[in-house]
């Protein structure tokens, strides 16, 4: 039996949650839908006291003082809230599990125990590959030795969800699940490794991908996240969170929740921060850059051109050396730069940042989460003016920390709500929530694609398992109507265009009975088409329901359309498969993509070059490709250089390619990664190098 929490479920938690009453004196509370209340009546916040390090959970009211833009403020409400279930007259919390993953599953979570609330945010689309492998390993070390059974956590990606695997749960097999599927993003704003940004070694197949995407999906979660009950937690891990943004192109991008117009990137993290508040969420950030070698290093390959590329000539013995020393202040710089944006939100909303940290301290974090003070005084009618208020709290007792959230808007609960979609069934809540229902298991695979007569578009393979589905026999197949709901969300978190679709899946005995073994994959029928009528960065999802049995799935991923109307050369999406095909447009057109492949096999992919560069003299293309496999961010075998023959191809502005690398026997199983690099031979002057990434799986 899996344990999974869906919105509803958390939802019914809180009216039977022992949590004390904010009041005079520490007391039992009926409701703890909100612990930050922002309301006329009362301005509620939470706190975390600390002493060396350790948590403080014996004060009282008189020990606080609370300060609003520097007036002391008269505390009306107080109360401590812990999160752990080892409080007087229960048993202790048992001891963590080692050697996963052969552990059963963990009970039913008791609606009467305590639990601590946590979202771990990937931000691949922040994350080298080097940083996603140490990822990997330390939540799924965190995973084993911190999370108790009582505890709710979700493992989510900023550059698309896992289906199913999102949701809040204290099952260590579907976490654990959540981990392996983590990868690194081609989209990703790193390159392979934390410091290196070669050209050859980016995300080069999004199209500019910036630091706004981060930043959106953050927004996104933490909206989501504002409509499960009490107080939530949320570790975002990242390399690359900035405070200063000059070229990430994310200004004047749309309206913030509340307090004004976003003018600049500042304004785009006070608005994390903002609605982390009004959501009752703490974010804590990991820097996950950990510690790093700044200066020069054997992959370096330095030469006098590296010493002039960096600020001067060759000069004198002394002179390379301050180049070289120049080159190792500038990284220590680019490492502590990329880390400042994520530190202030999460000290703007109360928690902490680790940098410097291999071992990236979660069990710090979660340990941070035992339990906090609420504090709350009665608000003046001036509080409401739509300004920044700004909170301090003090503790009166010598030597403890105190931290709390920085401020909030002068708006009420109500205003600031106001904005939020309205949510009417369980479908939407699906499409609009990454933690909506989520009875089935999908996951989703989507990619860009131009047609002449349907512009460009957006092409999602949707992969169910069989298992979750309600199948019926009608005239000796087995049969099952599903009901395809596809949303594109814009720049602003809106909705750019929804698509609805009802399908039936007949199979017959022996089609049904792969499909059960292997997973249900249907080259026409559960290939799901969006429009993306304009250039962009877009969020695709996806939900799909059982129309018999009424479960639901849902997934998303992130996707990048370029402006075709520039001339500029872009690359679709690469798709993979096990077996060769006749044409690479029967591949991109009609076929799923396979997802693992085995040693000692060709591996087939195909993919579209768009506006590809005509040689002067022929009127030809003149390209070559290089196609490259990675794993952990280092390149494994030899790269494959071959001219791209163009001599049938019927439309040389869209040239469909295919092409094949061999899988060979000393490939150890596990994740890697597919790179295809195309290069104009005939430019005359260096035209930058058109790059697309796709990963897959080697098994044995």
């Amino acid at each position: 039996m899996k344990y999974r929490v869906t919105l509803a479920l958390l939802l019914s938690f809180c009216t039977s949650l022992p949590v004390p009453m904010v009041g005079a004196q520490t007391q039992p509370v009926q409701d703890q839908d909100d612990v930050v209340k922002i309301t006329t009546n009362l301005v509620q916040i939470d706190a975390v006291v600390t002493k060396d390090g350790k948590a403080v959970r014996d004060l009282k009211a008189e020990d606080f003082e609370i300060y609003e833009d520097g007036k002391k403020q008269t505390i009306t409400s107080f109360a401590y809230i812990s999160n752990l279930p080892n409080v007087p007259g229960s048993a202790p919390p048992p001891a963590p599990t080692k050697g996963e993953p052969g552990v059963p599953p963990a009970g039913p979570i008791q609606r009467d125990v305590p639990r601590r609330t946590v979202a771990i945010v990937i931000d691949d689309l922040g994350l080298s590959a080097e940083s996603m492998s140490q990822v990997r390993r330390q939540v799924r070390k965190f995973l084993v030795e911190e999370v108790q059974p009582n505890d709710l956590v979700a493992i989510i990606r900023t550059g698309g969800e896992m289906g199913a695997l999102q949701q809040f749960t204290n099952d260590k097999r579907l976490l654990n699940r959540a981990v392996d599927l983590l990868r690194w993003n081609p989209c990703s704003r790193v390159g392979l490794s934390t410091l290196a940004h070669e050209e050859d070694a980016r995300g080069g197949g999004c199209f500019g991908t910036n630091i706004s995407q981060t930043l959106r999906a953050l927004r996104f979660i933490l909206d989501a996240m504002g409509r499960l009950p009490g107080r939530k937690s949320m570790i975002v891990m990242s390399d690359d969170i900035p405070l200063r943004a000059t070229e990430r192109g994310t200004e004047g991008a749309e309206q913030v929740l509340v307090g004004g117009d976003v003018r600049n990137y500042g304004d785009w993290l006070r608005r994390i921060a903002e609605t982390a508040i009004r959501s009752s969420v703490v974010i804590y950030s990991v820097d996950t850059q950990g510690l790093q070698v700044t200066g020069i290093r054997a992959s370096d390959a330095v030469t006098s051109s590296t010493i002039l590329a960096n600020g001067g000539g060759v000069g004198s013995v002394s002179e390379r050396s301050a180049r070289l020393g120049s080159l190792s202040a500038a990284r220590s710089r680019t490492l502590i730069d990329r880390s400042e944006g994520s530190l202030r939100i999460a000290q703007q909303t109360g928690g902490f940042q680790v940098r410097n940290s291999n071992g990236f301290q979660l069990d710090r974090i979660f340990e941070d989460q035992g339990g906090y003070y609420l504090l709350g005084y009665r608000p003046t009618e001036g509080t409401f003016n739509r300004q920044f208020h700004q909170i301090k709290a003090k503790v009166k007792r010598s030597g403890m920390t105190v931290r709390t959230r920085a401020g909030f808007y002068g708006v009420t609960e109500e205003e600031a709500n106001s904005g939020r979609p309205v949510i009417k069934d369980s479908t939407n809540l699906a499409l609009l929530s990454p933690f909506g229902a989520q009875d089935l298991e999908i996951d989703l695979s989507s990619f860009f694609l131009y047609g002449k007569n349907e512009g460009s578009f957006i092409r999602s393979f949707i992969y169910l398992n069989p298992a979750n589905l309600s199948f019926t026999s009608v005239n000796g197949r087995r049969e099952t109507a599903l009901e395809m709901h596809g949303a594109v969300f814009g720049d602003n978190g809106a909705v750019i265009d929804r698509v609805k679709r009802d399908i039936v899946l007949s199979m017959g005995e022996a089609e049904y009975q792969q499909a059960m073994r292997d997973g249900l994959e249907d080259a026409v029928r559960l290939r799901f088409d969006l429009p993306a009528k304009k250039p962009g960065s877009y969020q695709v999802r996806i939900a799909v329901r059982d129309q018999t049995s009424t479960k639901i799935g849902a997934a998303g991923q992130f996707v990048a359309v370029p402006d075709l109307n520039d001339k500029r050369p872009a690359l679709s999406g690469v798709v993979l498969r096990g077996v060769n095909q006749a044409t690479a447009q029967a591949v991109l057109m009609a076929t799923p993509p396979a997802r693992g492949f085995v040693v000692n096999s060709d591996l087939y992919f195909a993919f579209v070059i768009y506006n590809a560069p005509l040689n002067q003299v022929t009127h030809l293309p003149s390209l070559t490709m290089v196609t490259k496999l990675y794993r952990d961010g280092k390149s494994v075998g030899i790269p494959s250089e071959t001219p791209i023959d163009v001599t049938n191809q019927a439309d040389l502005s869209r040239l469909f390619i295919n092409g094949a690398v061999r899988l060979s026997s000393d490939l150890e199983p596990g994740d890697y990664y597919l790179q295809v690099v195309i290069t104009d031979k005939a430019a005359s002057n260096k035209q930058p190098q058109i790059t697309q990434w796709v990963d897959f799986e080697v098994v044995k």
